[in-house]
């Protein structure tokens, strides 16, 4: 069977490159090994929201003014059934797509048996495919250190916690505090569990702003977390329901604290292991494809996209404009996503995101900036809803007044971003954003108000 495309992987990137290519005329297969959707759709993105959905409607009884309710209580299998609907939902949407698309959806595991200039040659379910070009976007699994006792029982990983009913846990520990770390120790904190967090490097969130790692550590502490910087873990060690993690301080001292379980949220690596014949296939770096910006490898009919792309942004959304980018590039058509413009989000309570540079990054560069920071307590909204201990901050040109950056903590966080975010990419100042009327009581009047300052 020959078509013009082949995708590996029916994450977002994946089957955003299939939609594309098919309404530019390109006929196209697409081959997945799990689930359409990814892991952003099944067991990533998609299920934390739905989780940290029902979870904040739990954690508002007991916090929001004036509500009494006894005996209040939380079914867990209800909250995991509740977000399997929404997966499978999305899900149906992305098949009915692909159904429209006329895209041929193969249900395997796939891999290159031959790669040229010229094409591809994918075996998947016992058949043989050609292909002109072919697009990776297998995306990426979770890294777990080779620490001692990392695969005992009642030691989980992200996919463990989101998938087949999760794990209802009174106390959890967190091994790292990135975005998977911090959004896991949201949903368990608002369902009322003892939290512990152990992060290898200074602060948590270490892509992120210092000032914003030290507000959620802050938030995520004043609702009784442990959040602990500089660790080093050395051990994990019991049973489901009684685990041990045995680590070192920031001071050398040795230390140990328990939990029901353990989510060892380290990071997560590329998906590409098997894809390519030993020793074949494209320029690779620890793991992942290397590209350009368009998403093409070292052999010319291969292109790679999201987080199976080396030195990429793990974002769903970025493998999406990728998909985007890289069937325009494959046609011959200019790159129609500026990828130099990427927000970052993090669903926490409270919610962060931020876009563009940051103070400090400007500084690093040597670009004289200005930088404005709106407390939250100046915001009605956020009054009404008392979330008064946020901030919002750009950062704008000294000379030109064109916004540079954004950095959000705040309630819709993720939803406001994107206002600063078409701002930087269109070259805006602060005066511009200001002179747009927002709505009153809003929290998007966080944005026009920071811009007045």
């Amino acid at each position: 069977m020959n078509f013009d495309l082949a995708i590996i992987g029916g994450g977002p990137g994946g089957y955003t490159a299939a939609d594309h290519a098919a309404k530019n005329g390109m006929s196209v297969v697409l081959f997945e090994a799990d689930l359409l959707g990814g892991t952003c759709l099944n067991r990533g993105c998609i299920p934390t929201k739905a989780l940290l959905h029902s979870s904040e409607a739990f954690h508002s009884f007991h916090s929001t003014p004036g509500v009494k309710a006894e005996n209040v209580s939380y079914d867990f299998a209800a909250m995991h059934e509740y977000k399997a609907n929404a997966v499978g939902t999305l899900r149906s949407g992305v098949e009915k797509l692909m159904k429209g698309d006329k895209v041929t959806v193969v249900n395997a595991f796939a891999h290159v048996t031959a790669c040229s200039e010229q094409g591809v040659t994918v075996e998947a379910g016992g058949e043989t495919y050609e292909a002109a070009h072919l697009i990776v976007a297998s995306g990426s699994v979770p890294s777990v250190p080779p620490i001692e006792g990392s695969k005992l029982p009642g030691v989980y990983t992200s996919n463990d916690l989101l998938e087949n009913g999760g794990k209802d846990l009174k106390s959890l520990i967190i091994i790292g505090g990135g975005v998977i770390g911090c959004e896991c120790a949201s949903i368990y904190l608002n369902l009322g569990a003892q939290v512990v967090i152990l992060e290898a490097l200074d602060h948590i969130l270490p892509p992120m702003d210092r000032e914003i790692a030290q507000r959620l550590t802050m938030f995520f502490k004043k609702r009784g977390a442990s959040v602990n910087a500089s660790c080093k873990v050395t051990a994990i060690e019991g049973e489901p329901g009684n685990m041990t993690v045995h680590y070192t301080d920031k001071a050398g001292k040795e230390q140990t604290c328990t939990g029901e379980g353990v989510l060892i949220a380290t990071g997560r690596r590329a998906n590409v292991v098997g894809i390519f014949p030993e020793g074949q296939g494209p320029e690779s770096e620890r793991g992942a494809l290397v590209a350009d910006e368009a998403g093409k490898t070292s052999i010319p009919s291969i292109y790679v996209i999201g987080d199976a792309k080396a030195r990429n942004i793990q974002l769903a959304h970025v493998a999406e404009a990728q998909a985007k980018n890289a069937v325009a590039a494959i046609l011959g058509h200019e790159l129609p996503v500026d990828m130099n413009v990427v927000p970052s989000c993090i669903y926490t309570s409270p919610e962060i995101a931020s876009v563009g540079l940051t103070e400090d990054e400007c500084k690093a560069k040597g670009i004289a900036v200005k930088a404005k920071k709106l407390p939250t307590g100046a915001n009605a909204k956020c009054v009404i809803e008392q979330s008064e201990s946020g901030y919002v901050k750009i950062v704008t040109d000294a000379a030109s007044g064109k916004l540079l950056g954004a950095q959000l903590v705040c309630p819709r966080a993720t939803d406001l971003v994107s206002e600063f975010a078409l701002a930087i990419s269109h070259g805006m100042t602060a005066e511009q954003i200001a002179s747009v009327i927002h709505p009153h009581p809003t929290f998007s009047e966080l944005v026009s108000q920071v811009c007045e300052i």
